[in-house]
């Protein structure tokens, strides 16, 4: 009979303790909820440091969030530490392995650290999934990757399906721009970028590679003008130094 009762003492106690220990998580859940809720608050800001110590605080409470090292990824890659920004994108897969977003936000960050292939095996594993709800991101994406590694071929293909899905995507439009300018096709890529300056008219880069397009035409007097106008949205950027030393080269032709 005290056996039966030490027993049940101590099944009591457990069950207390295990109950206190669930409630204990419960509570360090809803805190790091709203240091990251607070965090995305100033992500949205573009408040890259301060959205980085809410995360990290919360990251104290509870680590095993995919949605909280998604973010810290993000915040991680806005700030220049693509090296940390790879492994919490790696955490949050880890985590969701379904979770779509942070693959491409892994391939993204593959992408910025000029590891193509990384990048490519990243996109390609979710550009077939039919409840993502902006695919036309990953495909875009794998059409630059295939740019970079001089398979303009592939890098067209996908910036072609990634605007058969949304035709006005504005990088998809300038990536296939400079996809034709490499291929030599000079009235595609003039096309292109044509549509690219109509739907987003201050894009600097776009009016560049638009003025390259020209070039590559042989429209020298409209090459000029869309380097001068890279030059006028970006005055003082190493894009507008680029723009002024082809405008140069196009006024010292014979």
């Amino acid at each position: 009979m005290k056996i039966n009762r030490l027993f049940l003492s101590v099944c009591l106690i457990l069950i207390f303790f295990i109950a206190s220990c669930a409630a204990n998580i419960e509570m360090q859940k809803k805190q790091e909820k709203a240091s990251r809720n607070l965090g995305e608050a100033y992500l949205q800001q573009r408040d890259f440091s301060s959205a980085l110590r809410e995360f990290l605080k919360a990251e104290k409470m509870y680590s095993k969030d995919p949605l909280l090292q998604n973010d810290l990824g993000l915040a991680y890659m806005a700030k220049g530490r693509l090296d940390i920004a790879v492994k919490h994108f790696k955490n949050a897969v880890k985590l969701k392995p379904d979770y779509t977003p942070a693959i491409n936000n892994l391939g993204t960050a593959h992408l910025a650290r000029k590891e193509w292939d990384a990048a490519i095996a990243c996109f390609k594993g979710i550009i077939d999934d039919i409840l993502y709800a902006t695919p036309h991101y990953p495909l875009t994406n794998l059409g630059w990757a295939y740019y970079n590694k001089h398979k303009y071929m592939l890098a067209e293909k996908y910036y072609c399906d990634a605007l058969n899905l949304e035709p006005n995507f504005v990088i998809a439009l300038r990536g296939l721009g400079q996809t034709y300018i490499a291929m030599e096709r000079a009235e595609d890529a003039v096309a292109m970028l044509e549509k690219a300056v109509d739907n987003y008219p201050r894009s600097a880069e776009s009016y560049f590679y638009l003025a390259k397009a020209y070039n590559l035409s042989r429209e020298y007097h409209k090459a000029i003008r869309a380097y001068n106008k890279a030059i006028e949205l970006e005055p003082d950027s190493s894009l507008a130094r680029k723009a002024e030393k082809e405008a140069e080269k196009i006024d010292n032709l014979p």
